[in-house]
């Protein structure tokens, strides 16, 4: 009974700590989770990407420093494997302000409010046995990744321009030239 307990606690706390380090996150670095935010909003497809590709370089030396039989290099596997998950934190953080801001625009609740139910709601959502394993939590933690990395790096997303402004310019440029 007391190892059941210990799970539905531990289980609980880290459902209570989740929403309260993106929270912390997204009040501490506020511009830092609004590149996140906005990669993830333009340009999901990028962001997957460069995920998958951060996730690669991150596993391979992870996995060999584990593997290895010296207790250092174990060592240093784990502090790269939580260094790894801090970054992925950053990204994960975006992807709950994207969520939050979506909420609030929807409903009459603060940004902060609406932030919170965004975290708790990826989390439950990535809680939900297997389809949420599979579809929901491998997919954002890569999909963190990848906004992670754009943020860290201030690599934003082209800004696309409107056919009007496009179509302005060019009526106005010919109009310059035939007076």
């Amino acid at each position: 009974m007391a190892d059941i307990s210990a799970i539905f606690f531990l289980l609980l706390i880290f459902g209570i700590a989740f929403p309260a380090m993106l929270t912390a996150w997204w009040l501490l670095f506020p511009n830092l989770i609004a590149r996140a935010q906005t990669r993830i909003a333009q340009s999901l497809a990028s962001s997957f990407w460069l995920g998958l590709l951060v996730v690669i370089v991150l596993a391979v030396p992870i996995v060999i420093l584990l593997a290895l039989p010296f207790g250092l290099a174990k060592f240093f596997g784990w502090i790269f494997l939580g260094a790894a998950l801090a970054l992925s934190s950053v990204g994960s953080a975006g992807i709950v302000a994207h969520l939050g801001e979506r909420l609030t625009s929807h409903s009459h609740v603060s940004p902060l409010n609406g932030f919170i139910r965004g975290a708790i709601i990826l989390e439950l959502a990535a809680f939900f046995p297997v389809l949420g394993w599979l579809f929901v939590w491998i997919p954002m933690l890569i999909i963190a990744f990848g906004a992670s990395g754009f943020a860290l790096l201030n690599w934003m997303p082209r800004v696309k321009a409107d056919k009007e402004t496009s179509i302005q310019v060019e009526t106005q440029q010919y109009a310059v030239r035939n007076t």
